[in-house]
């Protein structure tokens, strides 16, 4: 109700709260869902902010929906950039490189990758 009436005032935003939603008995994900089926519908566009993120299941369910912002901790922020399955991998993969003896190759600068090009 809320988001429609500021939208139709004329809102350039609105921002649920989706954790302090969950908190409330409500599901914060589904007040999200029905905040842009309505804006679709009748192309408001007002834009949805998502807020009070706690988990990084919950960006990729705003990004699915299509809100157009989510606002979070750094601590979901870290936790959509690390994965324990990521750095397990990443440790096998640098152990079997290792292993077999070969070497990454020595990294050249913009310098020297343009040197004897027109002009240098």
């Amino acid at each position: 109700n809320q988001a429609l009436l500021a939208a139709k005032a004329g809102a350039g935003y609105v921002s649920p709260f989706i954790g302090r939603l969950d908190d409330a008995g409500h599901v914060g994900m589904s007040v999200v869902e029905e905040i842009l089926q309505i804006y679709r519908n009748y192309n408001i566009e007002t834009q949805v902010l998502v807020a009070s993120i706690r988990h990084p299941v919950h960006v990729v369910e705003a990004a699915k929906l299509g809100a157009h912002v989510a606002t979070m901790p750094a601590d979901v922020l870290e936790k959509m950039v690390k994965h324990p399955l990521t750095d397990i991998g990443l440790k096998r993969f640098l152990d079997d490189w290792s292993k077999a003896g070969l070497k990454l190759p020595e990294r050249r600068t913009l310098e020297a990758k343009t040197r004897g090009l027109a002009g240098n």
